[in-house]
């Protein structure tokens, strides 16, 4: 679609919006950011596949990528309270490789892929360099992520534990991660860590239809008028 003529759609349907919904959306798109994004290899529960989308959509993160293995993808609905309205979700389904094939998109964006895996040759979150956009990669629940996926980062990070245990469930994983990485971000003001100018009109665009009943409707309207 013209860019123009997305711009002027996008300001009439918020005329169908109330002044407290179009501060929402323009204050919560002004935190969005793509320069962290998450991957998630192959789980099974999905009541942690939604707590991991509800954990980036809280944070500001846009993008979610869903790589699909053994177990299909599914929305638990309690959990994920509407986060999977607000994001970009990416699924990578059952070809071959899918996790490679994720990890060769990212890589062609400029992503530095790190695989979360806690060992002691990782390095803490606090190590890890931020300049340039990362993605993370989390394994499914039992046996965490595939070796492909670990032989294809460029790095691997571990969360500090001093407890018995060795490891953090998947969600709350991401959700450590994800909230320290961000908040690190936003306080580093050499990055230009906001979406641009085009992704926050394209994600406004979507966002006012989602926030109003037959938006359809509307728009097919305002072209009839606009002749």
């Amino acid at each position: 679609m013209d860019k123009t003529l997305q711009k002027n759609l996008t300001a009439f349907l918020e005329t169908f919006l109330t002044e407290e919904r179009k501060f929402l959306l323009h204050k919560v798109l002004e935190n969005r950011t793509r320069h962290i994004t998450v991957v998630v290899e192959d789980l099974y529960q999905t009541q942690n596949i939604s707590a991991v989308m509800r954990s980036c959509e809280c944070v500001g993160i846009q993008d979610v990528h869903i790589v699909e293995g053994e177990n299909d993808f599914q929305i638990h609905k309690a959990i994920a309270m509407g986060a999977d309205k607000w994001l970009t979700i990416k699924h990578y389904q059952k070809e071959n490789a899918p996790m490679l094939t994720c990890i060769k998109e990212l890589k062609a964006k400029g992503y530095s892929i790190v695989a979360t895996l806690p060992d002691d040759n990782s390095h803490f979150l606090d190590e890890l360099p931020l300049e340039k956009p990362v993605a993370f990669l989390f394994g499914t629940e039992l046996s965490g992520l595939s070796k492909a996926a670990i032989d294809a980062a460029d790095q691997t990070v571990k969360i500090p534990m001093y407890g018995f245990t060795n490891s953090f469930n998947i969600s709350n994983s991401v959700a450590i991660i994800v909230s320290q990485c961000v908040e690190k971000l936003r306080r580093n003001s050499s990055i230009n860590w906001q979406l641009t100018e085009n992704e926050k009109n394209d994600l406004l665009f979507d966002w006012v239809q989602k926030s109003i009943n037959k938006p359809e409707l509307l728009i097919k309207r305002y072209l009839e008028e606009l002749g």
